[in-house]
């Protein structure tokens, strides 16, 4: 089988020239070594007329073609100030073709920003983007609406978390980009087009020898459209152009940092998907839609791979695969009450779930089995509000399973987070960590490695456990965690988070970076996915619901600081603004770019329309020319293969999905060391993208001589690299407000433990610690010296003179914080004397203690009664091994204990 590589897009970079008649656009290659032309008219008022000119230019060609054009398109002969070519705009890519009431309108990239980097092939984002009127204004006919539309659609910011890549399909996984290049593929299927290349363009080590030259099948596969947001914007022009004209791009989220493991490189990236079906805003978008797409769906894919090698084919690559998105039911909520929750309604009746059974459907071609679905939303109301969902969620799975085998059912965990958030009993993070083991267990994940031979030295228990498929070459992924709440943004990014940590364990283990599939918090591996995941879910929140998340992880810890309380007000305020005044049009622009809703002069203008439930549900306005079976409600073949996805299956159907692309294994289009590195530019090393991207030893890890420079130790708060990096006299001062404004703490252990999961020896390292971290100056012997000789000024440091009598104002000052001090924790004493008792300007502290004397100067012992005493006296018999007889109450309260910990 001969070797295959992904086909770079020989488009990279375009430039547009103009005359009164036509747009000539020139695409490039990087290294601007072929050129093709495209020929837009621009006679024409409303119609769209290009021209594609499959001919391959050189860069000496297209000069040549440009001059002729200038030439030929001067008002008079001989003239060399009038130009008849003019440069309009450089450009490096095209989103596409848009059409409102007038004539067409050309969406170009004008500027790009790298964001990540996987096996050479880079991705992209929009950084700004400009529109252009295709006809010229001597056949243009106006419309006094065609202003608005334009405004509507530039409402969808391009600029604001839209990717796109030359080279990688972002709209497919790491895992079906690489099982596509590792299918056998025979010449004579699908597209075959062998390229002969010249010896100025490229050379064969082989050729003088006489031996045969080494073909390489360049293959491309057609992007998924559910995830690409453009698709709609190429459909007039998609079977005239070359392929290498069409940029399909992503919205969601796109991040990469490097985990230094004592200095290997490891890329940590994190790509979402936001699905383009049923797309749309918060309170407008709810539920599913009549063909089982739902609203907010995000496909988040998380990568690790060994930098230090960066081809695909040789490289050791991983990746894990989860989903969010809304419970797939006919449901939405009433937003005329102006209420910051309106009530939940379903919409439809749905007692055979066949909108669901089209959502899984679509699960199961892509994903395979077993899909697990983790559902959020509380199960416990005073008044029914998202009980609602899961009294229709569940019997919904019920009716399904009983059609589906047995080993490929869908599973259906429920779990109250809300309510264990608010629980003192059970820890939420522990319990995820729980459901993140088993479901990780049960899907695997890709890596393309076999097992490394550290794995049979360093055995471990759960490695043996672990599901998915095997395969020659690695292990696959088969199955997905779908998980939701109600708006699937706070407490879904939180579970997310947790099952990716679990996930990311098990990566790490699989490429032998570390000795078992285990992550702790509070290091440096963690809080580097941990930012990667508050990112990503703040990008998401603000998509969908037009504020950042409310709640985070650290929330969940129990470690936020206290300033994060006001921080979560404002988010939630903002959520309810942006829902309550801006959604509409928001909604009303994606509706529009994505082409859902095409303006027409015999058709009601977009905002006439009162509701765009019409648009989305296209079974509303024509009749179902079949129906789906209840019973057998998959498609056809998906059965067959499971637990392997379909869409990963080379089976014919798939296979047309690729075009093949015989080459010589020199040529450009699928040179990625060349793409990547780029030889013929000179690059300044400072300016890489390998250079500015978050790194953990740069961003987290202590700079402090002698510490431990793995990224898997745990650390506290205060030893990471963000604190540490303050100036000392900024310390200084913040420590000499905090020891002038608080209290003494109560113990060294409640402020030194930064988390539930810090080990005993974390805790008895406690007090050297805090000491190590007080930032001291150590003077050298001149300085002392010159101390002694010169005494500093009391002013200074404390802002007066003790020396000095002090003003009334300033003894005032004292006493009041005195006495806040002496009230902290005790009864006010009445022998004070009269100067020094307080006033009624002075704050007077309300006991909080059941001491009656509780000071730095005096505990009084408090009195307790019998029923207390007898408590007390049985825990302490307990703890010698008399243990009293367990009543009924006894039982129930370890029964309710078992319950919410461990069930």
């Amino acid at each position: 089988m001969p070797l295959t590589a992904a086909v770079i897009s020989g488009l990279q970079k375009f430039v547009l020239y103009e005359t009164r008649a036509r747009f000539f656009l020139v695409g490039s290659n990087q290294a601007q070594t072929c050129h093709r032309v495209l020929k837009i008219d621009r006679t024409e008022p409303k119609d769209l007329v290009i021209i594609d000119d499959k001919h391959v230019y050189s860069q000496q060609e297209v000069r040549e073609l440009l001059g002729r054009l200038d030439l030929g398109n001067r008002t008079k002969m001989g003239q060399k100030g009038s130009s008849g070519l003019s440069r309009a705009v450089s450009a490096f890519g095209i989103v596409g073709f848009v059409r409102f009431l007038e004539g067409y309108y050309l969406v170009l990239i004008t500027k790009r920003r790298k964001v990540a980097d996987i096996g050479g092939h880079s991705i992209y984002k929009i950084e700004d983007t400009n529109m252009i009127y295709i006809p010229n204004d001597s056949v243009r006919v106006t419309h006094p609406d065609e202003a608005r539309y334009v405004r509507i659609f530039q409402n969808v910011d391009l600029s604001s978390n839209f990717y796109f890549s030359y080279s990688y399909d972002l709209s497919h996984s790491l895992q079906y980009n690489m099982m596509v290049l590792q299918a056998p593929y025979e010449s004579e299927e699908g597209e075959v087009e062998v390229t002969a290349t010249n010896k100025q363009d490229s050379f064969d080590i082989f050729e003088d020898e006489g031996l045969p030259t080494q073909v390489v099948q360049g293959i491309k596969n057609e992007p998924y459209d559910k995830y690409v947001w453009n698709c709609r914007l190429w459909e007039k022009v998609k079977e005239t152009l070359h392929a290498d004209w069409l940029l399909y791009i992503i919205h969601g989220f796109c991040g990469q940092s490097k985990l230094l493991i004592y200095g290997r490189p490891v890329h940590v990236s994190l790509i979402a998907r936001r699905s383009s079906r049923f797309a749309g805003t918060r309170f407008l978008k709810r539920g599913a839609n009549c063909e089982g797409d739902v609203a907010n769906e995000v496909e988040t894919e998380q990568i690790i791979h060994d930098a230090s090698v960066m081809s695909f084919r040789n490289g050791s690559y991983s990746s894990y695969v989860q989903v969010r998105g809304s419970v797939p039911l006919y449901w939405s909520q009433d937003i005329s009450t102006m209420m910051p929750k309106p009530p939940i309604r379903l919409d439809q009746a749905d007692p055979y779930a066949h909108v669901a059974a089209l959502h899984f459907d679509q699960m199961l071609r892509r994903f395979g089995s077993p899909i697990i679905i983790l559902n959020l939303v509380k199960k416990r109301e005073k008044r029914k509000h998202e009980k609602i969902l899961s009294d229709e969620l569940y019997p919904a799975v019920l009716n399904l399973n009983q059609f589906l085998p047995p080993d490929h059912a869908i599973d259906y965990i429920a779990w109250d987070m809300a309510k264990y958030t608010k629980s003192k009993l059970c820890n939420v993070l522990d319990r995820l960590s729980m459901i993140a083991e088993n479901v990780v267990k049960r899907t695997g994940f890709f890596v393309n490695r076999s097992d490394f031979h550290c794995h049979s030295l360093r055995p471990d228990e759960r490695w043996g456990d672990l599901g998915g498929r095997l395969t020659s070459t690695g292990r696959v992924q088969t199955g997905v965690l779908r998980t939701n709440c109600v708006d699937c943004l706070d407490r879904t990014n939180t579970a997310q988070f947790m099952v990716g940590k679990c996930a990311l364990a098990y990566q790490l283990y699989a490429l032998g970076m570390i000795d078992k599939p285990k992550l702790q918090f509070d290091t440096d591996c963690v809080r580097l996915f941990e930012e990667l995941y508050e990112d990503h879910g703040d990008t998401l929140s603000l998509q969908y619901g037009g504020s950042q998340l409310v709640h985070r992880v650290k929330t969940y810890r129990k470690i936020a600081p206290w300033t994060q309380h006001s921080k979560d007000i404002m988010q939630t305020l903002s959520r309810y603004y942006s829902n309550a005044f801006s959604d509409a049009d928001r909604q009303d622009a994606i509706n529009l770019f994505l082409q859902v809703y095409q303006p027409a002069d015999n058709k009601p203008h977009l905002w006439e329309l009162p509701t765009d439930f019409y648009l989305h549900q296209s079974n509303t306005l024509s009749l179902l020319q079949e129906r789906r079976s209840y019973t057998y409600w998959w498609s056809e073949g998906v059965l067959t293969y499971l637990p392997v996805p379909y869409d990963e299956v080379p089976c014919e159907e798939n296979r047309k999905k690729v075009l093949l692309k015989r080459v010589n294994r020199f040529d450009e289009s699928i040179d990625i060391y060349t793409e990547f590195y780029k030889p013929y530019e000179l690059t300044s090393f400072d300016d890489t993208f390998c250079i500015s991207m978050t790194n953990s030893a740069r961003e987290f890890m202590p700079k402090t001589v002698g510490v431990d420079p793995s990224p898997f130790t745990v650390r506290k708060p205060e030893e990471t690299a963000k604190s540490i990096s303050k100036s000392s006299k900024d310390e200084t001062v913040l420590q000499r407000k905090t020891a002038a404004s608080a209290p003494p703490p109560p113990s060294e252990e409640a402020v030194s433990s930064s988390s539930e999961d810090d080990s005993e020896e974390d805790r008895e390292d406690d007090g050297s610690a805090s000491q190590r971290s007080t930032p001291i100056k150590l003077a050298e012997s001149g300085d002392s010296v010159r101390t002694q000789e010169e005494p500093q000024p009391m002013k200074e440091p404390y802002g007066l003179s003790l020396s000095e009598p002090l003003a009334d104002a300033d003894l005032l000052t004292y006493h009041r914080f005195a006495h806040l001090g002496q009230n902290q924790h005790k009864v006010e004493k009445s022998d004070d004397p009269p100067e020094y008792r307080p006033s009624d300007h002075v704050i007077n502290l309300l006991p909080v203690s059941y001491f009656s004397g509780d000071s730095i100067y005096e505990v009084c012992v408090p009195r307790v009664s019998g029923e207390t005493r007898e408590l007390f006296e049985a825990h302490v018999q307990a703890a010698h091994g008399t243990i009293r007889n367990l009543v009924r109450e006894d039982m129930l309260m370890y029964r309710e204990y078992i319950k919410n910990r461990y069930m």
